[in-house]
């Protein structure tokens, strides 16, 4: 009885010959969609700064210099490029996001001088500006004032200077 009713389910095999092995669907994962170079925007007032920290030092290091195209931000990666519109002109300008800021209330960035008079907001101060940058997972940070005090090498010790010029192979 049992061989009336599996016939339908049975593969006619000849002489010598296997069934192939069953064919299995790869694992599909979900995968959660990249961040890297995901565009973020944000839109807000823009202020700007310059004669009174021009020469200071920035969170990120550097020498401020209200003649660069910089500016503050209280999230964005230090390094990172932003892009900055203000929604009044239509002007934008790019800026190297090198400082922490703005720290006044409803403030989404700061400008360097430089930065402010490229989109035209030098004269009145404060403008309404679309930020938009590039999401990173490792934005490039400008390295740091180092936080030990710096020690005097001692004469015998070895200097030891490495190229990236050229590959080195190691002994195998």
């Amino acid at each position: 009885m049992l061989a009336l009713l599996l016939p339908g389910c049975a593969l006619p095999i000849g002489r010598g010959k296997t069934l192939p092995p069953p064919v299995v669907a790869p694992q599909v994962k979900e995968e959660v969609p990249n961040a890297e170079g995901a565009t973020v925007e944000q839109v807000g007032n823009a202020s700007w700064y310059g004669p009174a920290q021009d020469g200071k030092e920035t969170a990120s290091g550097e020498t401020f210099d209200q003649n660069k195209l910089t500016a503050a931000h209280p999230t964005l990666p230090l390094g990172s490029k932003a892009v900055v519109t203000n929604l009044e002109t239509g002007k934008s300008v790019t800026v190297t996001i090198n400082d922490r800021g703005p720290y006044a209330k409803g403030r989404k960035i700061d400008l360097s001088r430089a930065a402010a008079r490229q989109i035209g907001m030098s004269k009145k101060g404060v403008a309404k500006v679309k930020i938009e940058t590039k999401r990173h997972r490792h934005a490039t940070k400008k390295h740091r004032h180092a936080t030990k005090k710096r020690t005097k090498k001692s004469p015998e010790a070895p200097v030891v200077t490495t190229s990236t010029d050229t590959p080195v192979l190691s002994p195998q």
